[in-house]
């Protein structure tokens, strides 16, 4: 577990990074999606990485922060409703955020982010920006083989 500070820290934390390209892969669990996983780093040494999930056929994007023992911490999914503890209802644009009561089982609507699911690049460089993360490389477009890029 982690407590809530921790979590604030982790997030503020303008160090946290990712080095690289990134390039999606066929998720052989959820087809006909695609994923990928990478690590963080930061000078905090925080067990950090990140994972993609793109789905073109149902209209699902997600970007999950994982922290290693612990699961999602922090995360962007679109595409999907969800219901908080509380018993709120959330559109299929939400943010999950780390509490310590809730785990990541608490989300919001975020309102910085205005791309849509179908444009993922985007959306990646609107959470990685909000998240305080940064990626040096590039996010290869999302694409199955024998698709043509987006």
């Amino acid at each position: 577990m982690i407590t809530q500070l921790e979590f604030e820290t982790i997030l503020a934390d303008q160090t946290k990074r990712i080095t690289g390209d990134i390039d999606w892969v066929d998720d052989r669990n959820h087809r006909p999606a695609v994923v990928f996983r990478v690590a963080i780093t930061s000078d905090a040494g925080y067990p950090l990485q990140m994972v993609g999930r793109w789905n073109s056929k149902a209209g699902k994007l997600s970007y999950s922060l994982l922290y290693q023992g612990v699961g999602r911490i922090y995360g962007l999914d679109m595409g999907v409703p969800h219901r908080n503890p509380s018993g709120q209802s959330l559109d299929d644009l939400h943010k999950h955020s780390w509490t310590s009561e809730f785990r990541d089982r608490f989300a919001y609507i975020p309102a910085d982010i205005t791309a849509l699911w179908n444009e993922p690049l985007k959306v990646w460089g609107q959470f990685c920006a909000e998240a305080r993360l940064v990626h040096s490389g590039t996010l290869a477009p999302p694409t199955r083989q024998g698709e043509l890029g987006l």
